[in-house]
């Protein structure tokens, strides 16, 4: 039987490889655009991976020049959703965004036919549920280490949050809201309510210090605590119980795992903005990005010729 898609697996991965004095968190911040650094005096490494996703950077920087300008002309005939010929500022954050969320989407296409048991191209909450729980529901085990019924009706609800048009049968938009619901801003509830149920052991629909910490940490013996543990105890005294009421409530919890980060990609359209907009009218041509091609995507300065990597959508 497939294990169910729990978002305690999701958010803590952590948790189960950890030893118990390390620090687990469950705080979903943004990932870097990339991990090269940021120095355009040196390259436009950074600005590649940015551009493209890591995997398609690496790609461009084994094609000669006229190759890498010829796919760039296409995908930003791609960036330029509404067709006026310009790239704005926002198409360029949406399409960078797109890019760095290449591996979530690679993950839902992976899994896609696993679920899609009629291959109609939607997945309906049966075919997920038959899947993901047909042995247990073919011979339900009351004594078993996990509450399959549980969780059962945890996945149901959280499929019905990303279900936006109600009919219990998700395309691959809604699915991947499903199963990536930190990344969804209408899933946001969801992934809240699950944490505080994860963390909430007196069932009063809050997260009290004790809680927090527990969920963190469980003291071995007389080991003596960590120090980060009494950060922690300070952290959620001054910054996340907002009202210092003793616990967390919902808004709290959200303020606490999904925070409000820099903006990278945001960042990042305005630079290549800022370095490719040539007569400053505040967005792009194709003509001006073409020109500083180089800032966008990398690229070999020898001819592979028939050696090139090439890729079926160019």
């Amino acid at each position: 039987m497939m294990r169910p898609l729990l978002m305690c697996f999701i958010l803590c991965v952590v948790y189960g490889s950890s030893k118990p004095t390390e620090q687990k968190t469950r705080v979903l911040h943004q990932e870097p655009l990339s991990h090269v650094e940021h120095d355009d005096n040196k390259n436009y490494d950074y600005d590649h991976e940015a551009f493209l996703g890591q995997d398609e950077a690496k790609t461009f920087e084994h094609l000669p020049p006229e190759e890498s300008k010829r796919r760039l002309g296409i995908i930003v005939d791609k960036i330029d959703s509404n067709k006026d010929g310009f790239i704005s500022e926002e198409e360029l954050k949406v399409w960078i965004k797109s890019a760095q969320k290449k591996h979530i989407y690679d993950s839902v296409e992976h899994q896609w036919k696993d679920f899609d048991m009629n291959g109609d191209g939607r997945i309906s909450w049966d075919e997920y549920k038959n899947v993901t729980y047909g042995s247990y529901l073919d011979d339900p085990q009351t004594d078993t280490e996990y509450n399959y019924t549980h969780m059962m009706l945890r996945d149901e609800r959280r499929f019905k949050a990303a279900d936006t048009d109600g009919d219990l049968i998700a395309d691959k938009q809604e699915f991947t809201a499903f199963l990536h619901p930190e990344d969804h801003e209408h899933m946001k509830d969801i992934v809240v309510q699950e944490t505080v149920e994860d963390i909430d052991k007196n069932g009063d629909g809050f997260i009290d210090l004790k809680e927090y910490i527990g969920d963190m940490y469980t003291a071995e013996g007389d080991d003596e605590e960590p120090e980060w543990v009494a950060t922690e105890r300070q952290q959620f005294s001054e910054f996340r119980d907002k009202n210092h009421d003793g616990k967390m409530d919902k808004e709290e919890t959200l303020d606490w795992i999904l925070p409000s980060d820099y903006d990278h990609a945001e960042a990042e359209a305005q630079h290549l903005l800022h370095e490719s907009d040539t007569n400053k009218d505040g967005k792009l041509t194709k003509k001006e990005i073409l020109d500083k091609y180089d800032v966008f995507v990398g690229s070999q300065v020898t001819d592979f010729g028939e050696a090139l990597l090439r890729h079926d959508e160019f």
